[in-house]
């Protein structure tokens, strides 16, 4: 139940930054939180993560469909998990969540709201939110605790792992 609560949380947090973002500022408006280096900027992005595969909308509802389905199956098979297991748990909840986040936008509105502006001196990062960043930091998480399976010779590997998990 815990890892539903952890998206739940990302979900939510993730939807009253858009909406205060999509209420208080026009599009293109900017604030400077530290000077130019990290800037609100509302944008809307009809594409995935840096732009890509604009106005591809019924595509990204059907994959999110499907990625949400494949989470909460996994989630229900591994939500026992204790110790240094419940990593991958805490990952797919924090995917779960920002999925939500931007499925949500994307059927409400065609587009999702983008606010984060970060720049490296000429350099620009593509504008994100935070259901951008649970999602990726729950990948980070979902690597980092593949390359720390791999270094566990003593557990088992793969399905074993996973059947070990659900009988815990």
């Amino acid at each position: 139940m815990i890892y539903y609560v952890i998206a739940l949380v990302a979900f939510l947090i993730d939807q009253g930054t858009k909406y205060l973002v999509a209420t208080r500022m026009e599009i293109r408006d900017q604030i400077p939180i530290i000077g130019d280096f990290f800037i609100l900027t509302s944008h809307r992005n009809k594409g995935a993560a840096f732009g890509i595969l604009q106005e591809q909308q019924w595509f990204f509802i059907i994959v999110t469909l499907v990625v949400v389905a494949g989470i909460i199956w996994y989630l229900q098979r591994v939500k026992n998990a204790r110790g240094s297991a419940r990593l991958l748990p805490i990952a797919l909840s924090l995917v779960l969540g920002g999925a939500l986040g931007n499925f949500l936008d994307r059927l409400r509105m065609g587009e999702v709201v983008d606010f984060f502006l970060f720049n490296f001196g000429s350099y620009s990062f593509p504008i994100f939110n935070v259901a951008d960043a649970c999602i990726v930091v729950g990948v980070a998480l979902i690597i980092i605790d593949t390359l720390l399976d791999a270094k566990r010779p003593n557990e088992p590997q793969s399905t074993d792992k996973l059947e070990q998990r659900t009988e815990e």
